[in-house]
C-alpha cells in the first residue's frame, strides 16, 4: 500500500532523531490525513510517492537526503487553492515537527528554506539539493501526455470554486511563466529528460484551455 511506503520512509527518517515511536506514529497518521483532506485531487501522498521514486532514484547526486526527505513530506502540508501563504505555513509546521525531535537545528533552518523555495521555484541561495527539489514538485510537467493530462483535470478539480472566466486566465498565465524560463528544471539529469516534454505538454494546454 501506498501509506505503508511512505510510512517506512517516515520511520527510517526518524530512527536517529527520536525513539518516540508514539510520536512518530502519530505525525504520520497527521500527515496522512492532511494530505487526504477534501479538495486534494494531486496535492496528494500520491504526489509526495512520485517525489520519493525520484529522490530515491537520484540519492546518491544529493549532500543531504534527510533535508530533501523531510521538505517532500512537509512541503504540501498545507494546502488551500485560494490561499496564498500555504508554503510558508507547511514549512511552518515542518518546523515544529522536527523541533521536537533530535533533528539538528542548521537542518530544520535548510527544510523550512527548501519549503518556501517550492512557492517560487526559484532557488536563491543557489543550494544543489533545492534544485533537485524542485525538480522533482515538477517532473509531472514532463510526464507521458495522458499522465499530464490527467494531471491538469486534478488541478482544475482543486480549483474548482473558481469558475473557467476566472481560472483559465490565471492558469494560463503560469503555465506562460514556465515557457520563458530559459529551463523549467534546474539539473541536467532533468533538463535532458523532461524539458522537451515538458514544453510541449504545456503548449498543449495553453492551445486547449
Amino acid at each position: 500500500m501506498l501509506t505503508d511506503e511512505l510510512k517506512a520512509h517516515w520511520n527510517q527518517l526518524h530512527q536517529s532523531i527520536t525513539t518516540d515511536r508514539q510520536f512518530t506514529d502519530q505525525t504520520f497518521a497527521d500527515l496522512v490525513l492532511a494530505y487526504e483532506s477534501k479538495g486534494r485531487y494531486y496535492h496528494t501522498l500520491h504526489h509526495i510517492q512520485a517525489m520519493f521514486n525520484s529522490l530515491q532514484q537520484y540519492a546518491s547526486l544529493l549532500r543531504e537526503t534527510d533535508v530533501v526527505a523531510f521538505s517532500i513530506f512537509f512541503h504540501d502540508y498545507v494546502y488551500n487553492a485560494s490561499s496564498k501563504t500555504n508554503e510558508e505555513e507547511s514549512a511552518e509546521a515542518a518546523v515544529q515537527h522536527l523541533e521536537r525531535t533530535g533533528f539538528p537545528a542548521e537542518k530544520t533552518a535548510r527544510v523550512k528554506a527548501y519549503i518556501v523555495a517550492t512557492k517560487t521555484h526559484v532557488n536563491a541561495d543557489q543550494q544543489p539539493d533545492v534544485d533537485y527539489l524542485l525538480d522533482f514538485d515538477l517532473q509531472i510537467l514532463g510526464a507521458e501526455p495522458a499522465i499530464y493530462e490527467a494531471y491538469t483535470r486534478q488541478i482544475r478539480q482543486e480549483y474548482i470554486q473558481y469558475p473557467d472566466l476566472l481560472y483559465k486566465p490565471g492558469r494560463k498565465k503560469v503555465l506562460q511563466h514556465f515557457l520563458q524560463m530559459p529551463a523549467i528544471y534546474k539539473t541536467a539529469e532533468f533538463r535532458s529528460r523532461y524539458e522537451a516534454a515538458a514544453r510541449k505538454n504545456i503548449e498543449t494546454e495553453i492551445t486547449n484551455l
